[in-house]
């Protein structure tokens, strides 16, 4: 193949290349092209979950945290943003030291040169290498400033990470009491739906025997019929419950995950402390507060470094360099000579009028070290309202419960002994009724409550940051 052929093969090779990541066609019908399935194919690592749900093990919540923590993306993000973070540090650090730079080159100069009436060629042949060491001796405080400031940005990072692993917590917390309520709702619906059915049969028993109506029954069949419509919104609700404790974990919401039954899960009876010890230590250990307050840190480094811009800047410039030269001139022979060289310089620099430019950057920086000084307070007062809420939700829940408890217990025995009395002709269906959706109500009372103690319980110890406390991190 000559060249002819290969120069426009390869402009079309190009060509269609370039035309494969051209914009739609047209806004009718949905772009499809090569790109787009090198786009998939690259998103396939990424899609893949990193870990799988053992489907025959029950998890306990602190076990269940330990997977979230471990394989959450969201963890590892802000891992890396840290990371990131402590390298920018290091690079605020290297200020501080000099920076050397090494440079080789090699020339060649050819040039006629005039020497009486006649031209003579003359060749220079050039080999230099050179370093050059600069080092800033002193700027009053710009750099510290400098690294002050990334510092601090290292800091509010990892307190951030922190913040991370308290939120992730949180949210499988929840998702975990969440899946309880739900799984206690379906064995709730399944014994409202047997006392359901249990009065529907009685009806057809007195029904057959002539000592009930044919409306008694349908009444019946329909509050059965009802048990049964709410168990399969149970049954659902319980699904969705799954899926949400799944994505919480960082895997599929296909996969099973069996947790404890809430019935084998202490119920506690009172907080044990204080609302005022828990607002002082969520003060002491919340991560978003301390992260504030690394802002403050960061914004008294940034107006050091402004203000230094206010004095001079001295620097050394040192650069030795050895020359070694190789000259030929027509009818001669080559010559050669080598030596070194450099120079060492002092500069001091200092701005002496820039139209304002400095007062005003001043100006910026003090105001930025205000608001985040005020911002500070904002996030105190709003962490101390989310404790007093979340302990008033505690104390409310734990009341309820104690309500919960003695309204199942009083509605159990309201409804059997409203069917025994239908039983024996005393009492009509409609008390029946009327007390098994009673026991129905209360049942799903009972276990809302219990699960709703656990969930403000882990909401308190959220707000508080309890929960990445060390030896009490977990719910």
């Amino acid at each position: 193949m000559n060249i002819r052929t290969t120069v426009p093969i390869l402009f079309l090779l190009v060509a269609g290349h370039i035309s494969a990541q051209s914009a739609p066609d047209s806004p009718e019908h949905p772009w499809h092209s090569s790109g787009e399935q090198q786009v998939v194919n690259d998103s396939k690592p990424f899609l893949e979950p990193g870990f799988s749900i053992e489907p025959n093990r029950t998890y306990t919540l602190a076990e269940l945290v330990n997977l979230a923590e471990e394989h959450n993306p969201e963890t590892r993000v802000a891992w890396e943003t840290a990371r990131a973070q402590m390298a920018a540090l290091g690079v605020a650090r290297s200020e501080l030291y000099p920076t050397v730079a090494a440079v080789a080159l090699s020339q060649t100069n050819r040039s006629e040169i005039l020497f009486g009436s006649q031209f003579y060629r003359q060749t220079v042949q050039q080999f230099d290498g050179e370093l050059d060491l600069t080092y800033t001796i002193f700027d009053f405080g710009g750099r510290a400033g400098r690294i002050g400031a990334a510092r601090a940005d290292l800091l509010a990072a990892n307190f951030a990470f922190n913040d991370t692993h308290r939120k992730i917590i949180y949210e499988v917390a929840q998702a975990y009491y969440q899946l309880l309520d739900a799984a206690g709702q379906e064995e709730a619906a399944r014994a409202s739906l047997k006392n359901a059915q249990a009065v529907q049969q009685a009806a057809e028993d007195r029904l057959k025997n002539g000592l009930a109506t044919l409306p008694d029954v349908l009444e019946a069949r329909s509050a059965a019929a009802q048990s049964e419509y709410e168990l399969q919104a149970a049954l659902g609700a319980e699904k969705n419950s799954r899926g949400d404790l799944a994505t919480a974990l960082g895997t599929r919401p296909t996969d099973a995950i069996q947790v404890q039954a809430i019935d084998q899960l202490v119920i506690p009876e009172s907080i044990g402390d204080s609302v005022d010890q828990a607002i002082d230590r969520a003060f002491e250990q919340r991560p978003d507060l301390m992260q504030q307050v690394a802002e403050i840190r960061r914004a008294h480094a940034s107006v050091k470094e402004t203000h230094s811009a206010f004095y001079p800047a001295l620097s050394l410039d040192v650069g030795p360099n050895a020359d070694s030269l190789y000259g030929l001139q027509q009818q001669l022979p080559w010559v050669h000579t080598a030596d070194l060289t450099g120079g060492l310089n002092l500069s001091l620099h200092w701005t002496l009028f820039d139209g304002g430019a400095r007062r005003q950057n001043l100006a910026r920086a003090q105001a930025n070290l205000r608001a985040a000084e005020a911002q500070v307070r904002v996030t105190r007062d709003e962490i101390a309202d989310e404790v007093w809420r979340a302990y008033s939700n505690v104390e409310t829940s734990l009341r309820q419960r104690q309500a919960a408890a003695a309204l199942l217990l009083a509605a159990d025995q309201s409804y059997s002994a409203a069917l025994e009395s239908y039983n024996d002709g005393v009492r009509n269906l409609l008390d029946v009724t009327a007390a098994q959706r009673t026991l129905a109500q209360a049942r799903s009372l009972d276990v809302l409550a219990r699960t709703q103690v656990l969930s403000n319980l882990s909401d308190l110890a959220f707000q508080s940051a309890d929960l990445i406390r060390s030896g009490a991190r977990r719910p």
